[in-house]
Order: C-alpha cells, then sequence, then structure tokens
C-alpha cells in the first residue's frame, strides 16, 4: 500500500499516512483536525548508465537480417546475370 506525505496548512506538519490509490486524497488531518495539503514526492527510482538499444537486446546474427542479406543478394546476381 502507498504512503502518501502530508503537510498541514496551519502548523507546517508533515506527516505520513499509508493509504489505497483508490482512496480520496486527505482534507483534514485525523487527529487534529487540521486542514492539510498532500505533497507531491519524487520517484524513488534512478535508471543509471548508458540506456539501451535495439541492438543490445537482439544478436548480431538474427533472422529477419539473415533473411534481408541473402534476398538483396540473389536480387543482385539476377541483374547481373541478365545483363
Amino acid at each position: 500500500m502507498p504512503t502518501y506525505v502530508y503537510k498541514g496548512l496551519e502548523s507546517g506538519e508533515y506527516f505520513e499516512v499509508e493509504q489505497s490509490i483508490h482512496d480520496d486524497p486527505l482534507t483534514h488531518h485525523p487527529e487534529t483536525g487540521e486542514p492539510v495539503k498532500r505533497v507531491i514526492q519524487p520517484v524513488g527510482v534512478i535508471f543509471k548508465g548508458s540506456g539501451w538499444y535495439v541492438k543490445d537486446s537482439r544478436s548480431s546474427g538474427s533472422q529477419a537480417g539473415k533473411k534481408k542479406s541473402e534476398g538483396g543478394s540473389e536480387k543482385a546476381a539476377k541483374s547481373a546475370a541478365a545483363d
């Protein structure tokens, strides 16, 4: 269950509440009744590195690459024989 951070508008106090994603945001502190506002927090995931590329997930001898290169060489051989 996600934890949300709230700030009291009068006191400036921060507190955390575990709520379901489907629950409405709180408008008042559960204990004091003070008006509160939900504070947006940064995401806790950081991706480091140079990144991912198409060539990283496929081998250099993929079937699609072989078919294209074979088809191209056959066409070149046929047109050279016709000349």
